[in-house]
């Protein structure tokens, strides 16, 4: 069994699909009140403005609390990193962001190995500075780091391209193991693509509240939109799914802008949103998953969150034997 903390926690796809990999969380920290509920709410942990394994604001955190760990997990915000041609090292570049407050802990820590996920977008932000500072800082911090764009596609029914970024420890002997240039991802297994599809996590249709059908209103409103911005030589989009598709990703934003996912009613009906629970089995959660917030909340809360199944899988090509037996 390996140990792992959960950093940037929010409802925990990190932890739900280590814990499927065999691992075991002894600390995590995440800020928003309401994923901090739904976290606690499906992991039997104190949401205490104190408890001392589920810390609040990284910020905060005194390091000496973190206890020691095999494996760092972070879906990290990406904010502004001050580049500019210096070469001070990742304490001067990353300052004021919290990829520093990361760093810290992997400096005080020397976790063996570390997962980090950020949207794709991230490879190219600011002309790829951004990623460049990133690289050498956990380079400088004594890691080898093997970055790759992954599209839970075949996990689940919905494409959704995400990097990776998996380290180990520069004094590490993994033998034959992590034996080429792509690291870990020599061993990466992931479904065929399209395997899986909207079919799949739907409700049957009687089952749905009518809450979740578009108004017509609504869809007017979609269509003029559309009809100005085709005028302007812009697109537009918004899509209609059906059972047997593949959705595109699902937003942070989908509480108010559901065009990117409608599910078709039939010919005579307006389209729906998906519901949370449908959002949930969407990102690979269970069926036992616990939703205790708002729609509103959780679709923000799944939109923000890693698969759970693809952590697995990652972490399964990660991690030698001995780390899960």
């Amino acid at each position: 069994m390996f140990t792992f903390i959960d950093v940037f926690a929010g409802i925990g796809g990190f932890r739900q699909g280590c814990e499927l990999a065999g691992g075991l969380c002894v600390w995590a920290c995440e800020k928003d009140k309401f994923a901090r509920q739904t976290y606690a709410s499906n992991f039997d942990i104190d949401d205490h403005e104190f408890a001392h394994d589920f810390a609040k604001d990284i910020k905060d955190v005194d390091l000496m609390d973190i206890p020691d760990h095999d494996v760092l997990l972070a879906g990290f915000p990406c904010q502004p990193f001050s580049t500019a041609g210096r070469r001070e090292g990742f304490a001067h570049e990353t300052q004021g962001t919290l990829f520093f407050e990361l760093a810290k802990i992997i400096k005080e820590k020397q976790p063996t190995f570390f997962l980090l996920e950020n949207v794709k977008g991230l490879l190219s932000h600011k002309s790829g500075s951004t990623m460049f500072t990133i690289m050498r800082a956990l380079n400088e911090l004594g890691y080898k780091v093997y970055p790759k764009v992954i599209d839970a596609d075949g996990f689940v029914p919905q494409h959704r391209e995400r990097v990776y970024l998996a380290g180990v420890r520069d004094d590490i002997d993994l033998g034959s193991y992590w034996h080429d240039l792509r690291g870990p991802w020599a061993e990466f297994e992931a479904p065929q693509k399209g395997s899986l599809q909207l079919r799949h996590i739907l409700e049957p249709h009687d089952q749905v509240s009518v809450k979740y059908t578009m108004s017509d209103r609504y869809m007017a409103g979609l269509l003029t939109h559309e009809a100005k911005q085709a005028a302007k030589g812009n697109t537009f989009g918004y899509r209609i799914y059906h059972p047997g598709d593949v959705t595109g990703a699902l937003t942070a934003s989908y509480a108010r802008s559901a065009q990117s996912i409608l599910i078709h009613q039939g010919e005579h009906m307006n389209p729906r949103k998906l519901t949370p629970r449908e959002c949930a089995r969407l990102m690979g959660y269970p069926e036992h998953f616990k939703i205790p917030v708002s729609d509103t909340q959780a679709y923000k809360q799944f939109g923000n969150s890693v698969v759970p199944p693809l952590i697995r899988a990652v972490m399964n090509a990660m991690l030698p034997w001995h780390y899960r037996e």
